[in-house]
């Protein structure tokens, strides 16, 4: 079964489906002859000419299934055609704006540490019992999601670990998939050209715990998180009282945390965590609670979160620089703030950061952006990022618009240099030691998207590219976990601020 018609095989389900610009039932013709032996459509599919003029239809040797809403019946559809391969697997479920990644992540360490065999699925990528595999989607489509989590359940896993995102909640690709626990993050500014406003967002976010899940556990460190709060569900928060928290905590100059956790059950347990940030506190506390709520022992998902790095997180670029290189998938305004923060913490000198906002996507957040990083580095390089089939100069021009938002007193000293290469390597240039060099947005894509044509780019090759060309050295690239910086990347006030 499959949304797209290039990938059907003989004996297959094809949906047909509206889009944005066509109706998948304009490619009908391809997805028949390859064999598709059924189409699920709306009325306007099943009288399109492309679908009505090829001969097995005129024939009737294929089934159409007309339904008013053939998206909404989807994900119920494909459970059921690959023989509903969730209710043989513990499936816990991680949305919000920021750091659903980096807690599938940790889920997934501390799972794994338990001796479990495990799935993920999310952003970065999709691993099968430790094999790993291109991600297209944060959250794939429902007949692409059912058919993996059948190959998984095949291969012997047991737990999968899921980012959920609005755009999965609304369009139906989790319909028809029970979870054993859902976890919430936070909610920020994001994807108001999908959603009408904030609250519209959040009622997206919010459909995960429309009783899908069979435990709940929410980061109540927003207020948004408050929201969803119920009779039985499990809180955690890095501020005020919660049913999970952490204590003493201790932050090294790296970056590197060491905490404790404490339980609702009087447990309290040690952990160390290579990423920075106080954010990053709040992601393991979801983490821990999840995976307690499966069963994990304590003692496992200390081992496990104290494993995990992120790929395109708070990750370092080391080439023995006297200053700090990271690049940060961040890009949008909450999750800017948090890690310009991060590194204003660690940082003995100044914080620069190179970022830039994609086409085609939500309008509204790019001042906001600007005015976040002006807000909190001392230099801002703004660039391009994807900007896809839009005017990179219009939105360069709406990011630093929102820079004039932000006090002169207050304001980061902003510069405009639109080649992403080039802000990477004036970046580099500036910096000093004990510096920290932000470079965020992309994190781990390797892509630029110009003008319809996706050009190879990767922000941690070009880092490291800069550094080289500074250094005057040859040498590779050293990726460095969050928060494990050597003691030649340090700047000279261990003291970082």
């Amino acid at each position: 079964m499959t949304l797209r018609a290039q990938h059907v095989r003989p004996g297959d389900v094809f949906a047909a489906l509206r889009g944005a610009r066509t109706h998948g039932a304009e490619h009908a013709a391809t997805a028949l002859d390859a064999g598709a032996r059924a189409v699920l459509t709306d009325e306007a599919g099943a009288a399109h000419p492309e679908l009505l003029r090829h001969p097995a239809v005129s024939r009737g040797e294929v089934a159409l299934l007309v339904h008013s809403d053939p998206r909404g019946v989807l994900g119920e559809l494909a459970a059921e055609v690959y023989g509903r391969p969730a209710d043989g697997l513990s499936v816990l479920g991680v949305t919000g704006t920021s750091g659903k990644t980096t807690t599938s992540y940790l889920i997934e360490s501390a799972l794994r540490s338990a001796g479990l065999v495990t799935g993920l699925i999310g952003t970065v990528e999709t691993r099968l019992a430790g094999t790993r595999l291109e991600s297209a989607f944060t959250t794939p489509e429902a007949p692409d999601l059912q058919a993996l989590l059948a190959v998984m359940l095949e291969g012997g896993v047991t737990h999968v670990v899921m980012e959920v995102s609005s755009h999965a909640l609304v369009l139906g690709r989790v319909a028809g998939l029970r979870f054993a626990v859902g976890g919430f993050t936070n909610l920020s500014s994001e994807h108001l050209d999908f959603h009408r406003d904030m609250a519209d967002y959040f009622a997206a976010k919010a459909m995960l715990f429309d009783g899908r899940c069979a435990r709940e556990v929410v980061c109540t460190d927003t207020e948004w998180g408050s929201r969803l709060v119920g009779p039985e569900t499990v809180t955690v928060a890095t501020q005020g009282t919660a049913d999970w928290t952490a204590t003493d905590v201790v932050t090294s100059t790296t970056g590197a945390q060491r905490f404790t956790v404490n339980a609702p059950d009087g447990a309290r347990t040690e952990v160390e965590l290579r990423l920075p940030g106080s954010f990053n506190i709040a992601n393991a506390l979801l983490a821990t609670a999840m995976a307690r709520a499966v069963g994990v022992e304590y003692a496992d998902i200390a081992n496990g979160l104290g494993e995990v790095d992120v790929p395109g997180r708070m990750e370092r670029v080391a080439l023995g620089q006297d200053f700090a290189a990271v690049v940060d998938y961040s890009h949008k305004p909450g999750a800017v703030g948090a890690v310009l923060e991060a590194a204003r913490s660690q940082a003995a000198g100044k914080v620069i950061v190179v970022l830039g906002c994609g086409g085609d996507r939500d309008t509204a957040k790019r001042p906001v952006m600007g005015a976040t990083a002006a807000q909190r580095a001392d230099v801002l390089i703004v660039t391009d990022d994807n900007p896809r089939s839009e005017d990179p100069a219009r939105i360069r021009a709406a990011v630093l618009e929102g820079t004039t938002r932000v006090a002169k007193s207050e304001r980061a000293e902003s510069h405009e240099i639109g080649d992403r290469r080039a802000a990477i390597v004036e970046a580099v240039r500036r910096a000093a030691g004990g510096d920290v060099v932000v470079v965020a947005g992309k994190g781990h894509e390797t892509g630029q998207e110009v003008a319809g044509v996706v050009h190879p780019f990767s922000d941690r090759d070009e880092l490291a590219a800069a550094l080289r060309e500074r250094l005057g050295s040859p040498q590779g690239t050293e990726t460095v976990p969050a928060g494990r910086i050597p003691d030649n990347q340090r700047g000279s006030d261990e003291e970082a601020r």
